[in-house]
């Protein structure tokens, strides 16, 4: 994997000794990587996934089979799904939930198995907040804070979100959210979620 990092900036956990699976340096350069390895403990992280076209319960279960049979990645525990109220242009609900994984894979490694995922069902970006097939979004990875051209962790919009915290409220209440501070039961009672129904 080749990609340029320009001013790449990598905020490394209070106490890097408790996250010992994680390699966490500031850096910067074409030859840099925020996270250099994962050992075989694995690291702990949370994705989000939704779908608004096609048979979207199908395709997200689908996509979390795909997701459990990657080398690396065990799907330790996924939300119920909720039926969501779009965000953008006129277009269907969404259909939503969030997963717990178990990874062996850098958050790069890891948003490239989401992408490539995504594709697989045929996802295309042509507008913003517009529908789509899938969608994969990295929401928390330890409690790496991480700030890239290409990669922003936490997600920077998971804390409006209630699609997003409805459903992750339900699978990690405690996770704190590295840059508020807050439980994930915290932020959740700061959002509307007249909009999002458990199905």
């Amino acid at each position: 994997m080749s990609l340029a990092w320009v001013n790449a900036a990598v905020i490394v956990p209070d106490n890097p000794r408790r996250h010992p699976s994680l390699n966490m340096k500031s850096v910067q350069g074409p030859q840099a990587s925020p996270v250099r390895s994962a050992t075989a403990k694995g690291v702990l992280c949370t994705i989000a996934l939704g779908s608004n076209l096609g048979d979207s319960l199908t395709i997200l279960k689908e996509a979390l089979k795909i997701l459990g049979d990657t080398p690396g990645v065990v799907v330790q525990k996924c939300s119920s799904w909720y039926q969501t109220a779009p965000v953008g242009p006129p277009q269907p609900d969404y259909l939503n939930a969030c997963a717990l994984l178990e990874v062996q894979l850098t958050p790069l490694e890891l948003l490239e198995t989401l992408l490539g995922i995504e594709a697989k069902f045929g996802r295309v970006r042509q507008e913003r907040n517009g529908p789509r097939t899938l969608d994969l979004d990295l929401l928390l990875f330890d409690d790496l804070i991480l700030d890239i051209p290409n990669l922003q962790i936490p997600h920077p919009r998971m804390r409006e979100r209630a699609f997003v915290l409805v459903p992750l409220a339900e699978i990690a209440p405690n996770w704190i959210e590295p840059v508020s501070g807050k439980a994930i039961a915290q932020l959740v009672q700061k959002v509307d979620c007249s909009g999002v129904q458990r199905l």
